[in-house]
């Protein structure tokens, strides 16, 4: 088996990822990913092409690893299926009101920070751990009465997401613990994107746990276009010191920051047909020219190419079946 996303002979658990992909579409060599290390990985693909699926294929491959502790935010209740048959637990995302920064809370209820209702929204967050004790600030506060209405509002409108408490799931544990965000809008989300990525990196360098963590987002251009950017842009530049992995995966590349390209060491490319996320892609992989990479563009679903710059090479691949449904199917009349 050939092993991607490590130079030489990998030190730890590898995962079965698919098959080399020949010229006339038969399968070769059995390719693995390297699990042993952290990595930051991007998988892209439009619609239908894959994406999803070879992101549950990954989550499969992390649960049944015990020193490793995955995480994967599902933003369409594609992934509750993994729970037929590898180790993960299913729940809704819950968080502290205090995992989230306070200077995060105004962008989060769409509030100008420095505006008055955002700055008492501010000030709530730095001084109450919780949402209750927040929405109790804000009331017992000397702002004038339109202020206080508004933030408020605002506070109200947090807590009808549901996704504030002091009861969510262990994210630090043996198997996949796979977050279902599907129902809520963006904002809920990007808080829970944000929380999980902040406390599996400060689980790292605070010592808390000796499994090394991996966050696998799909739909990935809602958290980086939200309050949740800043985590995933600290695990992508800085994860790896202290072992944390970050896999995110989008139909839409050209919607991301080029960090998020440019700093993946995994590059999965399934079928791409947009000039704009082509053009993304290729800008922000300068080194593998449209001949090697975008002008072998795969076709089929399940096909992919793989960037792997651990070796500097590119890997036509095909991705191996699920050993567990796939939920992500579109539903078809007749």
């Amino acid at each position: 088996m050939h092993v991607i996303g490590h130079a030489g002979t990998p030190p730890g658990p590898v995962g079965r990822l698919g098959a080399y992909r020949a010229r006339d579409g038969s399968e070769g060599e059995p390719v693995g990913l390297d699990l042993g290390g952290p990595h930051a990985a991007l998988v892209v693909g439009k619609r239908g092409s894959g994406k999803s699926y070879t992101l549950g294929v990954l989550a499969e491959e992390l649960a049944t690893v015990d020193a490793l502790a995955p995480v994967l935010l599902d933003p369409m209740g594609e992934f509750a299926t993994l729970a037929e048959g590898v180790p993960a637990t299913v729940a809704p995302p819950r968080l502290r009101a205090d995992a989230l920064p306070a200077r995060a809370w105004p962008a989060l209820l769409g509030l100008e920070p420095t505006g008055a209702a955002g700055g008492l929204v501010w000030r709530a967050a730095d001084s109450r751990p919780t949402l209750a004790g927040m929405r109790a600030f804000v009331r017992d506060s000397d702002a004038p009465p339109a202020v206080r209405l508004t933030a408020a509002n605002h506070l109200a409108l947090a807590d009808e997401w549901g996704v504030f408490g002091d009861d969510g799931p262990e994210l630090l544990g043996p198997g996949v613990t796979v977050l279902d965000c599907s129902g809520l809008a963006a904002a809920p989300t990007n808080a829970a994107c944000r929380a999980v990525a902040a406390e599996l990196y400060r689980a790292r360098v605070e010592g808390r746990t000796d499994r090394l963590p991996w966050l696998l987002v799909d739909e990935a251009h809602v958290p980086f276009g939200g309050v949740a950017a800043p985590a995933l842009r600290r695990l992508l530049t800085r994860g790896r010191g202290p072992g944390v992995s970050l896999v995110a995966a989008t139909q839409r590349p050209s919607a991301l920051p080029e960090v998020a390209a440019s700093q993946s060491d995994l590059l999965v490319v399934h079928r791409l047909t947009s000039g704009p996320d082509r053009e993304a892609l290729a800008s922000a992989r300068p080194a593998y020219t449209e001949a090697s990479l975008l002008d072998r563009m795969p076709t089929r679903p399940g096909d992919a190419l793989v960037v792997d710059d651990a070796t500097e090479r590119v890997h036509a691949v095909r991705i191996r079946e699920r050993d567990t449904p796939h939920g992500g199917a579109s539903p078809r009349v007749g």
